[in-house]
């Protein structure tokens, strides 16, 4: 029997992502409580019973439980009501207007992440419309702070509220998005994400006029000396079993992967020249790739000078690290400050600004069994495979205490001029209307499974 998409939802699913849309929740500030008290209300309708969660005032949250009978582990369906900033004057449309046109409902948030929020509202209301006889408690969770650390959301109600919102199994964020290729479609599912390691380093320097740049000892040329020394830093490949089960389902999938792909595990030291020639007939592929094989450094911000005529005593540069499942920020951090060394120890410092470690979750579960089953219920010939994330979510938190969680936000790939887009952060953010229906259909069917 296949899965039939879920028509019938449509009209619901999609004004009711509309309208969280219009709800500004740029974090910062996040101002998520208006968000949480709309998703609360949108379930009362439905006789749910929402709990709300301030960890500070404005930062909101929203909890709600179908009960089961027990014999199952409980399941948590998490989502995060927080988006980034959007520059109104770049778009074609309000950011925050919830615009539906197209076949697409437009907004910042739509991707990341209100819109698997919208599908997994969509998906408790069925379950209780359709009497599912659940043997584990079905949890949604929607909640503040994901964009700037989750330490405001996530994180807060693990450490307040554990009994309110901890399952041992959690889908989120992070996956579930196919990738095309020449056998078919190959539907991603998020096992592991890296690790977060945000830093700052102050270089020192003697100030000057700036017509005699000789006599001054100009910080911002030892900081360019650091972001050269960090930016161009290549660590050693690491191959982590999801990365290596996420090659090997792609090889499987499309022949045209199977030579260079099994080149790398076999010598992963020399990924740069296999990914370089990959590179030639898959670009986008092999530049997904590279950062998920080893730890990367990126500059991302820089601060330095007062005066145009002064020779500046004083520069600071923000660095974005990731870090691979395996790997940890103590060590990640011992190296970089010997590589800063490297440059001018005496008139650097370092100054560490936020630690996530990495995470990941064995693909051997019955969860990852169902999600499997059900996508190929839908498209028998589809492949499914593990993923790692270069960016964090909230799962970390839910796998430091002992959960498996699998970002899974089932979705065919956009398109446009015939190439795969990503929208998440970016100008024009949308959802078709059709990903809406199919992530409501698949996820409804991998609960109503797992659950029952």
């Amino acid at each position: 029997m296949s899965v039939q998409l879920l028509k019938d939802v449509e009209d619901e699913v999609t004004r009711f992502l509309s309208e969280l849309i219009r709800i500004n929740t740029t974090n910062p500030p996040g101002n998520e409580t208006a968000a949480a008290k709309y998703v609360g209300e949108n379930l009362s309708q439905d006789g749910f019973k929402c709990e709300f969660f301030e960890s500070a005032p404005g930062r909101g949250s929203v909890v709600t439980r179908l009960k089961g009978t027990g014999e199952k582990p409980s399941l948590l369906l998490l989502s995060h009501l927080d988006v980034v900033a959007a520059d109104a004057k770049e778009w074609s449309v309000d950011p925050f207007g919830g615009v539906v046109k197209d076949g697409f409902v437009w907004g910042r948030g739509a991707l990341d992440m209100k819109g698997m929020t919208a599908v997994e509202v969509m998906v408790m209301k069925l379950l209780k419309r359709n009497g599912v006889a659940l043997k584990g408690d079905v949890v949604l969770a929607a909640t503040a702070d994901e964009e700037q650390g989750g330490l405001s959301g996530a994180d807060y109600l693990l450490r307040n509220y554990p009994e309110k919102v901890f399952a041992p199994y959690v889908l989120n964020e992070g996956g579930g998005v196919a990738v095309p290729t020449r056998n078919g479609n190959v539907f991603t599912v998020q096992t592991a994400e890296k690790g977060i390691l945000w830093f700052k380093v102050k270089a020192k320097g003697v100030p000057g006029h700036g017509s005699m740049p000789n006599v001054a000892d100009n910080a911002i040329m030892r900081m360019n000396r650091v972001i050269g020394k960090l930016g161009n830093y290549r660590s050693r490949v690491s191959v982590v079993p999801t990365v290596k089960r996420f090659l090997e389902e792609m090889a499987r999938e499309d022949p045209l992967l199977e030579e260079p792909f099994s080149r790398l595990l076999a010598n992963p030291e020399l990924s740069d020249e296999i990914l370089d020639e990959l590179a030639k007939t898959a670009p986008d592929l092999a530049e997904e790739i590279r950062p998920r094989l080893k730890m990367t450094i990126a500059p991302t911000i820089i601060r330095g000078g007062v005066k145009e005529n002064i020779i500046p005593s004083e520069c600071e540069a923000v660095f974005d690290c990731r870090i691979l499942p395996g790997q940890e920020s103590a060590q990640a951090i011992g190296l970089i400050k010997g590589l800063l060394g490297e440059v001018d120890s005496e008139k650097l410092a370092f100054e560490g600004l936020q630690v996530q470690e990495p995470s990941e979750s064995t693909a051997e579960t019955p969860l990852y069994d169902v999600i499997s089953a059900v996508l190929r219920e839908f498209e028998p010939d589809c492949g499914v495979t593990p993923m790692l994330t270069t960016g964090g979510t909230d799962s970390r938190f839910f796998r430091r205490m002992g959960s498996v969680c699998y970002g899974f936000q089932p979705m065919f790939p956009e398109v446009s001029s015939g190439k795969v887009v990503k929208r998440e952060h970016g100008i024009d953010e949308r959802i078709s209307i059709e990903n809406l229906v199919f992530g409501t259909s698949i996820l409804y069917e991998t609960v109503k499974k797992f659950m029952s």
